[in-house]
């Protein structure tokens, strides 16, 4: 279970993981030690899985975003097929309930790259894309435990 000052470390690191101890000791208001001990176990507990930097996909020649949804089942099931999923064009995979298999996020340089995309994808069963116009809300800080509502 994770304690007021875990959350608040947790929320200073999503919001900059590049903290030093010392500035984050300052935040949360610990020793850079007792913080270096927190996060330590917080990684060792799987609650910090990583740090990663924000990519601008514009910025890297990637403006065409997309969400697409798979209809496929049995044995060729994009979900089955690892050369797919590592496909470089899927940033984000997620198996989900409903009429769709998986919903997958894919950014690509160009419309014809993601014509091409789709195309790869039919093999799988049936892709429905839905193209991203905006993205108001890229990411958001989980900041305490939550309420059970």
């Amino acid at each position: 279970m994770l304690d007021a000052v875990d959350w608040r470390i947790l929320a200073e690191l999503q919001e900059d993981g590049r903290l030093s101890y010392n500035e984050l000791s300052r935040r949360v208001a610990l020793s850079p030690p007792a913080v270096a001990e927190r996060v330590r176990r917080l990684e060792e507990r799987g609650v910090i899985t990583g740090y990663h930097a924000h990519v601008d996909l514009s910025a890297v020649g990637l403006p065409v975003v997309a969400l697409v949804q798979m209809g496929c089942y049995g044995p060729l099931c994009l979900l089955r097929d690892e050369a797919a999923v590592a496909r470089p064009e899927i940033l984000q995979l997620h198996r989900v309930t409903g009429d769709a298999c998986c919903v997958l996020l894919v950014a690509v340089p160009s419309m014809e790259h993601f014509e091409r995309l789709i195309d790869d994808l039919a093999e799988h069963g049936r892709p429905s894309s839905t193209m991203v116009l905006s993205s108001p809300v890229t990411r958001r800080t989980i900041g305490g435990p939550p309420s059970g509502r």
